[in-house]
C-alpha cells in the first residue's frame, strides 16, 4: 500500500517518517536558532526566528536575527525594550507588523506567563501576532509537541507527496491533515525541522532534487511527472498602481527632515520622508499640495524618474521632491529634523531608504 493511500485512512507513515529523520541527520541545515543533537531548544529563539522568517528568506533573516539576539538574549531584555527601538533593529526587514506584534508578544509572555512560552499551541496562538502555524512551529520544535507546522515549504512537499492537483489557498485544509497524518508518535519537533529543510533544499519550486529525496520512490507527483507543475495555485489579484509624493527637504547643516506615521495602518509608527496620501490617480502637482509648511516659501524640485515599490497588495510610483533651506529652518509640527549619518538607524521602511538614496544620489540642485 503506498503512503497516499494509508495516510487517506489516516493512519501514521511510520516508515517515511523514519526515512525521513534519518535523511534529517543526516543533512540538516545548520541555523544559528536550532538546537544542536541533545541540546535543548531554547523557546525564545525559536519564537524569534519563526516571526522574522514568515515571508522572508533565511538568508536576508540571519543578520537581523544575530543583531536581535546580541542586543535582547532573552524575551524580558525584549520586552523591556521600547517599541521605537525594535523598529529601528527590524527595519528593512518588511512587514513591520510583525515588528510591532514581537515586542507586544514579548511583553504579555513576561507579564502574563511570567517569561516563559506556554507549550501549548493554544496558549500560544493567544499572543499577539503568533497564528496556527507560528504556534504549532514553537510547539513543535520548541517543545516537542505532536504537531506538524504548514509553511510553504511543507505545503510543496505534501502537495507532491500526495499529487495533490486541487488550487492553493482552497487545498490548505487538507494539505495541513495530510501532513498531520505523517507525523511520528516521537521527534516531532525533528520531524517539523525536517519536513521544512526538504522542502527548502531538495523539493525546490523548480527543478527539484528528487534523486536525492528520501521519499522519491513513495511520491505520487513524482510518479506521475507531475512534480514540477504541483502545488497548483490560484492566481492573486494584482492590486492597483497607487502613486505619490515624496519630500525630501535638506538642511545646509546636513540633516533630512523626518516625521512618523501613525500609528495604525500600513507601516504603523515607522519614520517617513513626509508625503502625500498614496492613490490611484494622485498627479505630481496635486500632490505638491502635501508638501511640508514652512515660514518662508520653499522650491520644490522633481527629480527624474520614480521610486517603484512593491507591497503585498498593490505596487507604489513615488515622485521625489527635494528642497534645500538654510541651516536655521526650524521643522513643521510633528517633523524633525535629523542627520543624515543618524538617518541610517532610523525605523526607514525599506520603500523610504530607497526615496533618500533616489534623492541623494540624483540631487544635484544648488545648496543655499
Amino acid at each position: 500500500m503506498t503512503v497516499a493511500a494509508r495516510a487517506s485512512q489516516r493512519k501514521h507513515s511510520a516508515p517515511e517518517a523514519a526515512r525521513l529523520l534519518a535523511w534529517y541527520d543526516r543533512h540538516a541545515r545548520v541555523l544559528p536558532w536550532r538546537a544542536r543533537r541533545g541540546e535543548r531548544p531554547d523557546p525564545y529563539r525559536v519564537w524569534l526566528s519563526e516571526i522574522m522568517l514568515q515571508q522572508t528568506t533565511v538568508k536576508t533573516v540571519l543578520p537581523y536575527y544575530a543583531r536581535f539576539l546580541a542586543r535582547w538574549p532573552t524575551v524580558e531584555a525584549l520586552a523591556a525594550a521600547s517599541r521605537d527601538d525594535v523598529l529601528r533593529a527590524w527595519a528593512g526587514l518588511g512587514y513591520y507588523a510583525r515588528a510591532r506584534n514581537l515586542h507586544a508578544c514579548a511583553r504579555a509572555v513576561v507579564a502574563i506567563h511570567g517569561g516563559r512560552f506556554p507549550d501549548d499551541p493554544r496558549a500560544l496562538r493567544a499572543l499577539p501576532g503568533i497564528g496556527e502555524y507560528t504556534a504549532a512551529a514553537i510547539a513543535s520544535i520548541a517543545f516537542d509537541r505532536p504537531v506538524v507546522p504548514v509553511d510553504g515549504n511543507v505545503e510543496r512537499v505534501v502537495t507532491r507527496l500526495f499529487a495533490i492537483e486541487d488550487e492553493l489557498p482552497a487545498a490548505k485544509r487538507r494539505v495541513r491533515a495530510l501532513a498531520c497524518s505523517l507525523a511520528p508518535a516521537r521527534r516531532a519537533g525533528d520531524f517539523a525541522q525536517a519536513l521544512m529543510d526538504l522542502g527548502a533544499t531538495l523539493c525546490s519550486p523548480a527543478k527539484p532534487a528528487c534523486s536525492l529525496c528520501p521519499w522519491s520512490d513513495v511520491c505520487a507527483a513524482r510518479a506521475r511527472g507531475l512534480q514540477e507543475r504541483l502545488p497548483r495555485k490560484a492566481p492573486r489579484p494584482a492590486g492597483a498602481l497607487r502613486q505619490g509624493a515624496a519630500f525630501v527637504a535638506l538642511r545646509a547643516d546636513g540633516t533630512v527632515l523626518l516625521r512618523r506615521r501613525p500609528a495604525t495602518g500600513l507601516l504603523a509608527a515607522m519614520t517617513e520622508v513626509p508625503g502625500s496620501a498614496w492613490r490611484p490617480d494622485l498627479s505630481p502637482t496635486a500632490a505638491l499640495r502635501s508638501a511640508p509648511r514652512f515660514a518662508r516659501p520653499v522650491r520644490w524640485r522633481a527629480l527624474p524618474g520614480r521610486v517603484k515599490h512593491v507591497f503585498t497588495h498593490f505596487p507604489l510610483e513615488l515622485v521625489v521632491f527635494v528642497a534645500h533651506l538654510p541651516r536655521a529652518t526650524r521643522a513643521p509640527r510633528g517633523m524633525r529634523w535629523v542627520s543624515l549619518d543618524a538617518a541610517r538607524d532610523e525605523a526607514l521602511p525599506k520603500v523610504m531608504r530607497k526615496v533618500l538614496i533616489h534623492a541623494l544620489d540624483g540631487d544635484n540642485g544648488a545648496r543655499p
